[in-house]
């Protein structure tokens, strides 16, 4: 049996396979980093929408009765570190040889800080459920927030967006 053209024999074949290999994991990682970045993008877009569509229209309604901050703890703060996220992340990824993007200590870098903030919006989750339980019971509320909801479900295209786990409760709710 002759050997396949470009290679020398058994080493030619090791050679060949580890570099395919190589590629592959090469393009699997920058799939990973990309998806990274798309993900948090689409979820600071989502915060922001929500924030804008939702949580403020809500508190310029100044209805004694509900607590916007209760419902949304510190969404804002989620907001802010969601933009200095995907900013670093975006500034390690964009004109980089792909073999150099590293995004590990992109976190590392501001895991005290989502720590924090998480930390918060995590402890306050279960209240705030309890809350909006306790505001399917008020038609006036109950219409807000359905009101919300529906403006939120619509962008300016028209077009549909998918709802955080939060928004898609009140929507259940309401």
């Amino acid at each position: 049996m002759a050997p396949q053209a470009g290679s020398s024999g058994p080493v030619g074949s090791l050679l060949e396979n580890e570099e395919q290999l190589n590629r592959r994991m090469m393009a699997k990682r920058q799939k990973i980093i990309a998806e990274t970045v798309q993900t948090e993008k689409d979820y600071f877009q989502d915060l922001d929408l929500c924030i804008k569509i939702v949580v403020e229209p809500l508190r310029r309604l100044q209805i004694a009765r509900l607590d916007t901050d209760g419902l949304f703890s510190n969404i804002e703060s989620v907001h802010q570190i969601s933009a200095k996220l995907l900013s670093l992340l975006e500034e390690a990824t964009t004109d980089v040889e792909p073999a150099m993007q590293v995004i590990g200590g992109v976190f590392l870098q501001i895991k005290d800080l989502l720590e924090d903030t998480y930390k918060i919006y995590c402890y306050h989750h279960d209240d705030a459920h309890i809350l909006l339980d306790s505001y399917e019971k008020d038609e006036e509320l109950k219409h807000c927030l359905r009101d919300c909801i529906q403006s939120l479900k619509k962008t300016e295209n028209g077009k549909y967006i998918q709802l955080g786990t939060k928004a898609a409760f009140l929507e259940r709710l309401l």
